[in-house]
């Protein structure tokens, strides 16, 4: 993957484009939790059975749904960091633009449920360092 250096104009038309696609991938990946969850389950009660029990039966279907879900979320997840973002937490819907203060990298650091750009943290910082925009000379 290349590093794209973002400004913090750039990386919120960047959230413009991005923000759909990273909505659904949270979507995603909690109906894939919800169906490993199911699967889970399942995999307990189809342990032995023949592959006429219902179980079994769902069990496989879900697995085949599971494979589909998994797929598509990496699928997404490439396509946004194609696009210079990193996807950090997908439960948080939690993405980072690389950006320069001063001569230093940082990231500019983003959640889904914020309208915009709003925090930054070192690059080793991760979400627990994240500090106001005012407090970094972001170029």
């Amino acid at each position: 993957m290349r590093i794209e250096v973002f400004t913090v104009e750039e990386a919120n038309r960047r959230i413009v484009e991005i923000r759909p696609w990273l909505a659904r991938l949270v979507e995603t990946k909690r109906e894939y939790e919800r169906i490993q969850g199911r699967v889970d389950v399942l995999k307990l009660a189809a342990s032995g059975a023949s592959p006429g029990n219902p179980d079994a039966q769902e069990l496989a279907g879900l697995e085949s749904l599971r494979s589909q879900l998994a797929d598509k979320i990496s699928r997404g997840v490439a396509a946004i960091h194609r696009r210079g973002c990193l996807i950090k937490d997908l439960d948080l819907g939690l993405v980072d633009f690389y950006a320069l203060a001063g001569d230093r990298l940082v990231m500019l650091c983003w959640k889904i449920d914020e309208p915009e750009i709003q925090h930054w943290h070192t690059l080793d910082g991760g979400f627990a360092g994240r500090q106001p925009l005012k407090r970094a000379k972001l170029e």
